[in-house]
């Protein structure tokens, strides 16, 4: 019994589950609002390093449905995702607003391609709410709160989680999600 270590943490135990589940809610700040289907999404707009007009990528052999391929960024190659496949939208339709947000994640340059950009909006937590938890299949770990801008919900999205996924397989698994 003394070779056992009881102030060590297990990664089973349920509150890492629970950590790695349930983000903390978002906190104030500036947010890059973006739709995608009827749903609009916010993400930290520190992030975000640019956007772009939606360029047809080169496909990778194997990658997944989501992973529509790589463009070459000013001499970086960045891997591009589709948000819309990746959650599962009905309609995946490319036009004229359809647009790649080029974001800065795990010290990886990463694009998601989205419907349109809608805004930059600030928000203070006193519009941010936990967003409701739901029994589902789907991981949906990365959602970190719902704001209530006027008439329109946001979802506010922790983009590192989603893009630090292991289904993603865009970072390295050793890569800190601090």
């Amino acid at each position: 019994m003394d070779a056992l270590n009881t102030s060590t943490p297990v990664a089973s135990s349920p509150s890492a589950a629970t950590r790695r589940h349930a983000p903390a809610i978002a906190s104030a700040g500036e947010f890059l609002s973006f739709r995608l289907g009827g749903e609009e999404y916010g993400i930290d707009i520190l992030r975000v390093q640019e956007i772009r007009s939606y360029e047809e990528p080169t496909r990778i052999a194997n990658a997944p449905d989501f992973i529509k391929g790589v463009v070459n960024l000013r001499g970086v190659i960045v891997p591009v995702v589709d948000m819309r496949i990746k959650l599962g939208c009905e309609k995946v339709e490319y036009n004229d607003f359809t647009v790649v947000i080029v974001l800065s994640v795990h010290g990886r340059v990463v694009g998601l391609v989205v419907d349109s950009v809608c805004d930059v909006i600030e928000l203070g937590a006193d519009l941010i709410k936990e967003a409701p938890q739901i029994t589902t299949t789907l991981d949906a770990g990365f959602i970190t709160g719902i704001a209530s801008v006027g008439e329109r919900m946001l979802i506010l999205a922790d983009i590192e989680a989603l893009i630090g996924s292991a289904e993603m397989g865009l970072v390295a698994p050793a890569a800190s999600l601090q």
